[in-house]
């Protein structure tokens, strides 16, 4: 299944989308995009050869799927369970390409990715965290209409300064009353 708006789409990952992502996520040391996601948290260079072996995390799955923009793949959106028994589901996006940073499709790929959540499972709410510095994810959050739910202070540390943890969230009933209805065609396929 795909979801589409305009030339944007996100779906599930394949195999020949591997080489493209080992190559955004792990091939440098220090890429630009880690400046903004969790800054605070080390990333490592992985070896091709090692990402490969791990691609089942990858392939096929429900909870990682490729953005795609022009038929070229430049980040994912992905979930994960906080407590899945009470359907407490945590979301991420990843868009680790600069070019396409502010231009407005990492808001397009998450009114997607909560679109195709919120169909496909029984959710009551969906949500994400990031860090004060991060103020381009405020705004996305913000613009499809999420509330912020918890502002932890000071307790991210990322050079010399301390930071805000951000965690934003949306009700089903919220999305489905305002935001949830697209401004323009939403393509499933």
């Amino acid at each position: 299944m795909n979801y589409q708006d305009d030339e944007l789409i996100i779906r599930s990952i394949t195999d020949d989308d591997l080489p493209k992502l080992w190559e955004l996520i792990y091939k440098e040391e220090s890429p630009e995009w880690k400046k903004w996601d969790a800054p605070y948290f080390e990333h490592k260079h992985v070896p091709y050869e090692e990402f490969l072996s791990n691609k089942k995390k990858y392939v096929d799955q429900d909870s990682r799927w490729a953005i795609e923009v022009n038929g070229m793949v430049i980040g994912i959106v992905s979930y994960y369970w906080e407590h899945k028994p009470s359907n407490w589901l945590e979301m991420g996006i990843g868009i680790y390409d600069p070019k396409f940073w502010s231009g407005g499709y990492g808001t397009r790929a998450l009114r997607l990715w909560i679109s195709h959540l919120f169909h496909t499972m029984p959710l009551v709410r969906v949500g994400y965290t990031t860090w004060s510095g991060n103020e381009r994810m405020i705004k996305a959050g913000e613009k499809l209409g999420m509330t912020m739910e918890a502002r932890l202070r000071k307790c991210r540390y990322y050079n010399g300064e301390y930071y805000d943890s951000i965690r934003m969230g949306l009700l089903r009933e919220e999305w489905e009353s305002t935001v949830g209805k697209p401004q323009k065609k939403i393509t499933l396929s």
